[in-house]
């Protein structure tokens, strides 16, 4: 079992910058791929990025290449999502989620809570 616990959304100015962090529970955690989801209102929840659990192949959705990165640090079961260069469009509440990998929804077991990320135009 994991339980992954998000922080670090707020409101911030389009062009501004936001780190999300994921806190996870559990002595597997460096054995999970872990990744980033949002969901905006009235919208399905959708892949943002994903890193292995080795931490140096990562994935990220077309909308957040070269803006966003996730990384992580297996030594403090926390993984992070750097957000630069953010847009109104990205508004959403974010969800870190573990388990297999990849950029779909049901690769993945286990889901925080979510934190809300508002950008203002």
């Amino acid at each position: 079992q994991v339980q992954l616990v998000e922080s670090g959304g707020g409101l911030v100015q389009a062009g501004g910058s936001l780190r999300l962090s994921c806190a996870a529970s559990g002595r597997s955690f460096s054995s999970y791929a872990m990744a980033w989801f949002r969901q905006a209102p009235g919208k399905e929840r959708e892949f943002v990025a994903a890193v292995m659990w080795s931490g140096d192949t990562t994935y990220y959705a077309d909308s957040v290449k070269g803006r966003f990165t996730i990384s992580r640090d297996n030594a403090k079961n926390t993984v992070f999502l750097q957000m630069n260069s953010l847009k109104p469009e990205d508004t959403a509440v974010y969800y870190c989620a573990a388990d297999g990998g990849g950029v779909h929804i049901r690769n993945y077991s286990y889901w925080g809570q979510g934190t809300q990320v508002t950008v203002s135009s």
